[in-house]
């Protein structure tokens, strides 16, 4: 962490602060969306709805893999904000270390377990018989590049950490060139379908992986991947763990809520399924520059939460107020071309009919889930370990009752109204949850909550 990062976590003007930490995680959290969006528009030029329907039905699979990088990315990343804030800079070290040697393992891992069974996984997935050689063909090129897709969304995360929130904004956006590059080579030059739009996916990881190891090889300031760093101690296994497994375990269940969706859309046909896909993704832009907002400003509040309380809540009161402008922003926006953004990735009407309506149903919760996310990032930053694993489990819980009581009520409409519902209750428990811990953040957090 140089100088100019250091001025930003201890001493620039919260908007400025607030901004340095998140603009560059919002542009490339938003980077990545547009490759996710480009994916499903490369599939659509061939005109194959199977395609498409293959394309949707492994996100949670890639949830999984993102899950597994978060999973030490995040609660390793949240450890070393906290500890530059004490000034224990040796031990940066033996964190970042062992969050680099662990990502790629555990990568490892999942490709031997997984492989032996893709079948099953594919089966598990929700595929129909249309969909199931496609679907398995971007499953066994994800399993195998796992160790390098964990390893990226771990060494962003520290990167980050330190405050190089720039250099974690170019290999997002690094990644996110190359996905683009390769998709078009590998859709339009070597006719490779859904295998090619998953090489893509990985060797972009793999390109930005690199970009980051060699960022914090010869420019970080504290971190390291050198295995002469490598230390495994109660505290780093306590600290990490904590954060790092509600971490994950709200991915898997992003990835089983998705995967319990399709197989409740599945009911409708390929064409819910196909249309739950692409509004989907649509939707993720909004919500990762929200996502990115907050997740950018972790670093900032985890460093202020040992060093200077003050500047904290400050923190928290500035960043509260920019998600309710851009969720407002974003929501006028999408009523207002929600037909032509779906009519971008096919021209089928019914298609388009059907996607405009989960667009403008999911569009609705933007701001509950934006604060939610919010929330979660503020019991990761101050080592909240039993608040991060409720905000983990709670909209999950939620929704698998909501969809089967709304599916048995009201249909396809049911199924997609219990995404609204799920948000709602994880608002509701995280509200609860920070008034609860307000006096051990800090007196008048929630205060500053109501405020903003």
């Amino acid at each position: 962490m140089d100088t100019e990062n250091l001025h930003f976590f201890e001493k620039a003007p919260i908007a400025k602060a607030v901004a340095h930490f998140a603009v560059p995680m919002m542009l490339g959290t938003s980077m990545s969306v547009i490759y996710s969006i480009l994916n499903a528009y490369f599939l659509g030029t061939l005109n194959n709805t199977a395609m498409l329907t293959a394309l949707a039905l492994t996100l949670p699979l890639f949830a999984i893999i993102m899950a597994l990088g978060n999973l030490i990315g995040i609660g390793s990343g949240t450890f070393i904000s906290r500890l530059l804030g004490e000034k224990r800079y040796s031990d940066v070290k033996h964190v970042s270390s062992f969050a680099f040697c662990s990502s790629l393992l555990l990568g490892l891992i999942l490709m031997a377990v997984s492989l032996p069974f893709i079948d099953s996984i594919v089966q598990g997935l929700g595929a129909t018989p249309d969909s199931f050689g496609f679907t398995r063909e971007y499953v066994l090129i994800m399993l195998l590049g796992s160790p390098f897709v964990v390893s990226f969304f771990t060494l962003e995360n520290i990167v980050r950490s330190e405050g190089a929130a720039i250099t974690s904004m170019i290999g997002m956006i690094l990644s996110v060139a190359v996905n683009i590059i390769l998709d078009a080579l590998v859709i339009f030059v070597f006719h490779w379908g859904v295998m090619g739009v998953a090489t893509a996916t990985v060797v972009s990881n793999l390109a930005a992986s690199v970009f980051y190891a060699c960022y914090i090889k010869y420019k970080s300031g504290f971190l390291t991947i050198s295995l002469k760093w490598f230390k495994i101690t109660g505290e780093i296994l306590r600290n990490v763990f904590k954060i790092g497994v509600p971490v994950f375990i709200m991915s898997v269940f992003l990835g089983a809520m998705s995967l319990i969706l399709n197989h409740f859309l599945v009911e409708y046909g390929d064409e819910a399924v196909a249309a739950y896909g692409i509004s989907s993704r649509l939707l993720q832009f909004p919500e990762f520059i929200l996502m990115g907002l907050c997740e950018g400003v972790v670093p900032l509040i985890a460093f202020t939460f040992t060093a200077n309380r003050l500047r904290m809540k400050q923190t928290i009161r500035f960043t509260i107020q920019t998600i309710v402008g851009l969720a407002v922003v974003f929501g006028v926006a999408v009523y207002l071309v929600s037909d032509h953004l779906i009519g971008f990735f096919t021209n089928d009407p019914h298609l388009i009919e059907m996607g405009s309506y989960i667009l403008h149903v999911t569009f609705l919760s933007l701001f509950i889930s934006g604060i939610t996310t919010l929330f979660t990032g503020i019991f990761q930053a101050t080592a909240q370990g039993t608040a991060a694993f409720m905000m983990s489990v709670i909209q999950g819980i939620t929704l698998i009752p909501v969809l089967f009581i709304a599916n048995q009520t009201h249909g396809f409409h049911g199924v997609v109204w219990s995404l609204v519902i799920a948000d709602a209750v994880a608002f509701l428990v995280g509200a609860g949850m920070l008034y609860a811990l307000r006096h051990k953040l800090q007196p008048d957090l929630t205060a500053l909550v109501q405020q903003g």
